[in-house]
């Protein structure tokens, strides 16, 4: 699939907050069967537990998918600005959206990421363009980072030119990549970056919960 440019129409900067949080709730959820965003995780779903998280890191939270189906969570919903092209189109949305300076940017996935961690790497990202965690087995986890707004023109032509590797979108960018060593002290299990994707998975992380 190819994007033109002329669909993501860049927006201009306004002073805003210092930090905003999002939370991509957008995912088809296909291997697990069900929508990860509206799992019952101790009692309310799991897209809203992530976003009081990120709230408490960031100072506000925003999901970012479908407001029809999101939109009774108690947060702001933002729909994706290229509907059905993954995560790098919800990143460009919600760096479309934000006047924050620094954007806090997670997958709805994620239920073992505490409001500390994330307020850690929300303090370590400025003097990069991205803050990228990478986890024990050496992969990069854009879907828990910190992007500055000035990533947004980079990922939206990233888009149009119809990428679709979050990291292919940072070539031109200054990313700093936060070793597991670095933030072990959020981190004693080793399991930080445990997430949902298959019913193997649900039934390892509620075991752990």
């Amino acid at each position: 699939m190819t994007v033109r440019r002329s669909m993501l129409p860049l927006t201009g900067r306004k002073a805003g907050a210092a930090t905003a949080g999002y939370v991509l709730v957008g995912g088809r959820s296909s291997r697990l069967g069900i929508d990860k965003a509206l799992l019952d995780w101790g009692g309310r779903p799991l897209a809203a537990r992530l976003a009081e998280r990120v709230a408490t890191a960031a100072g506000s939270a925003t999901l970012v998918g479908d407001p029809a189906r999101y939109g009774g969570l108690g947060f702001p919903v933002i729909g994706d600005r290229v509907a059905g092209f993954g995560p790098l189109a919800g990143l460009e949305s919600a760096l479309a959206h934000s006047t924050a300076e620094w954007n806090l940017v997670i997958a709805c996935d994620l239920p073992n990421l505490t409001p500390e961690f994330l307020g850690y790497l929300l303090r370590r990202a400025p003097g990069a363009d991205v803050l990228l965690p990478v986890d024990a087995a050496g992969r990069d986890e854009p879907l828990c980072a910190v992007y500055s707004n000035r990533c947004h023109q980079a990922v939206a032509e990233a888009v149009g030119r119809g990428m679709h590797k979050m990291t292919g979108a940072f070539d031109s960018l200054a990313v700093r990549r936060l070793a597991p060593a670095e933030y072990a002290a959020f981190d004693p299990g080793g399991r930080l970056f445990a997430n949902l994707n298959t019913p193997a998975d649900l039934a390892a992380l509620r075991a752990d919960a």
